[in-house]
């Protein structure tokens, strides 16, 4: 059995809520656990946003199991949030599934440089707020028998892959940050860039995508 020491009852509640919020979206979430020194990256991908969730905690020491001095993993989301003890600040490795294709192929671990034209923080939020009216107002007009799921995506698509401000950044990555509790008042984000990926990093997590049209370059398999 392999226990994570994380380094205080906030960094094991914070782990707590976004495994929640991945399970909120889908029942049977998996996450891929990456640790290495005093750092534990967990990555997720909630089906609704389409995106890559990441959620760095910190450990209280550096990861060790035996003669394994890091940690490479996908595990049942479920399973990993009821081994967390917020007091003890504690949290087991459940033994591994079949990852999701998605877990094979994340963002690289260095290279990225900053990407201008993200707006404010108070702008981002707004922004969320006012594409979720619009969802709920277009959906709500149509007529009961164009309310089909085919409908409802290609309003979804319109609406979340609209790009935020001067940037490449699809709508979606913000509304997922913000669902995800990433954009929380007072956190900056910022937007990064490697390769084919666009990253949106706040205090509290990342959002990444990868932009369309680059083929399979710069992909990280890991």
């Amino acid at each position: 059995m392999t226990v994570l020491h994380l380094a205080d009852e906030g960094e094991a509640a914070d782990l707590a809520a976004f495994l929640s919020r991945l399970l909120h979206y889908d029942r049977g979430a998996a996450v891929r656990l990456q640790a290495a020194g005093t750092a534990l990256a967990v990555f997720g991908r909630p089906p609704s946003f389409e995106v890559l969730a990441i959620r760095a905690v910190r450990l209280a020491k550096p990861y060790e199991n035996g003669l394994d001095v890091t940690l490479d993993e996908t595990v049942s989301a479920g399973e990993l949030l009821e081994s967390v003890d917020d007091k003890g600040a504690t949290a087991v490795v459940p033994g591994a599934v079949t990852g999701p294709p998605w877990a094979g192929v994340l963002p690289p671990r260095g290279g990225w440089r900053p990407e201008p034209g993200l707006p404010s923080p108070d702008a981002l939020r707004s922004l969320v707020a006012a594409v979720v009216a619009e969802f709920r107002s277009r959906t709500q007009e149509l007529p009961d028998e164009r309310r089909t799921r085919a409908e409802l995506d290609k309003i979804g698509r319109d609406i979340w892959s609209r790009t935020v401000g001067d940037t490449r950044l699809p709508v979606r990555a913000v509304h997922a940050a913000q669902s995800l509790g990433f954009l929380r008042p007072g956190a900056t984000p910022a937007l990064l860039s490697s390769g084919a990926w666009l990253r949106l990093r706040t205090p509290y997590g990342s959002t990444a995508v990868r932009r369309a049209g680059l083929g399979a370059l710069d992909v990280s398999v890991r």
